[in-house]
């Protein structure tokens, strides 16, 4: 929440600037009221549909994420539309491709899977690619990002601090609206 805190200073302020030297925000209606003016997360849609066995790690993955940061917010697809993200089961290993922020397709791959890596711990760190996050390997458990090179045993399926600031930042800035704001977002067949 701190982050639209912020966000929410910054706009006023630079609203007030314009209308002092007289810039677009001059001719602009009265701002509305500090509660009114509250900034929504971009939200991204994920379908799980064809994420088979996987389906409650994705929704716990997309969860975790939501729990996590401000900036974003992950929620399944409603029926008959298209989703940002389309999360998939195959028996490779686990991968992400990106099309763009908030864009793209998640393989949960069994492979990993039989091998003894956690499911939830996949399925966050795969949406993490979505949101703009690469790999760092090697890494320790702390770092969800680091992925398989935290070895078997890992099971920490939450972002750590600067993994959370890096995901708020790239979708804090351009991608934040206002709450009730209309927001089109480029889908993914």
């Amino acid at each position: 929440m701190h982050v639209r805190t912020l966000a929410r200073g910054l706009t006023a302020a630079l609203a007030a600037t314009f209308a002092l030297a007289g810039g677009p925000a001059a001719a602009a209606p009265a701002a509305p009221a500090a509660e009114d003016r509250a900034l929504a997360p971009r939200i991204i849609t994920y379908d799980a549909g064809g994420a088979a066995e996987f389906k409650a790690a994705v929704d716990r993955g997309a969860a975790i994420w939501n729990e996590s940061v401000d900036a974003v917010e992950l929620r399944p697809v409603a029926a008959g539309q298209r989703a940002n993200i389309r999360v998939l089961a195959d028996n490779g290993w686990p991968r992400a491709y990106t099309y763009s922020l908030g864009n793209g397709v998640v393989y949960i791959g069994r492979q990993a899977v039989d091998q003894g890596y956690n499911t939830v711990r996949i399925s966050s760190h795969e949406l993490g690619h979505i949101l703009g996050l690469p790999d760092r390997k090697p890494g320790p458990c702390s770092s969800l990002m680091s992925g398989s090179s935290a070895g078997t045993g890992c099971t920490n399926p939450y972002p750590n601090a600067a993994e959370r600031a890096e995901v708020e930042s790239d979708f804090g800035g351009a991608f934040t609206r206002q709450a009730g704001a209309p927001l089109s977002v480029v889908t993914v067949d």
